[in-house]
């Protein structure tokens, strides 16, 4: 990093000795810069801010879609927390489903069908957009191609700059979750384990999903 390592700022960085990295004990300038754009001066860095700032270069670029697919893009904050969620739950990101959990439901997603979509099940959306967002999402996740009725749908109701967002947020998301998962990232306290096939980081023999 280009940062001068004389001049930083000692943070108390919490929970950061757990993950498959050596525990930062403090941030560079160029770190706490990045840091304070994104949750302001004064702030604990969030544990996935502490993985990323091990490669600025990529760090810059990662936060800028990030920030464009959490609070830009064209999809009203429900469906982009469901983005969120249904990246979190095909990487088996218990991390990343625990932090949007509760965003997702205070927007307006069912909390029945997100119990579903945890289980890996259909989570049957009733709400059109809801319904062709997730079915888009699953087909390019599991399938790697998406269908010309879904493509059609998905056309009709978000536009094409509307599908390209879409795209762009499952890219954003998955990249997360790979990364929460990868340098096991901890899992919020006192927060239940959401996926029943998921142990921490490791599959659970048997799962029901």
């Amino acid at each position: 990093m280009s940062a001068d390592r004389d001049s930083v700022i000692h943070l108390p960085l919490k929970g950061s000795a757990t993950m498959r990295l050596t525990p930062l004990t403090s941030l560079t300038p160029e770190q706490t810069e990045l840091l304070e754009t994104i949750v302001g001066p004064g702030v604990e860095p969030p544990p996935p801010f502490l993985v990323w700032a091990r490669n600025m270069e990529l760090a810059h670029w990662v936060e800028n879609l990030g920030r464009y697919c959490r609070n830009e893009s064209r999809f009203p904050q429900r469906l982009r927390e469901l983005s969120v969620l249904i990246a979190a739950r095909h990487f088996d990101s218990q991390s990343a489903w625990n932090a949007h959990i509760q965003q997702a439901v205070e927007g307006g997603v069912p909390s029945d069908c997100l119990d579903r979509l945890a289980r890996g099940e259909d989570p049957g959306f009733k709400a059109e957009d809801e319904r062709v967002f997730h079915a888009f999402a699953h087909e390019m996740l599991h399938d790697h191609f998406v269908t010309d009725a879904t493509y059609a749908e998905a056309i009709g109701l978000f536009g094409e700059d509307g599908v390209l967002d879409l795209i762009g947020c499952i890219g954003s998301f998955s990249m997360s979750a790979m990364m929460l998962n990868t340098f096991h990232v901890p899992l919020r306290p006192h927060l239940p384990r959401p996926f029943a096939d998921v142990d921490g980081f490791r599959r659970v023999p048997g799962g029901d999903a």
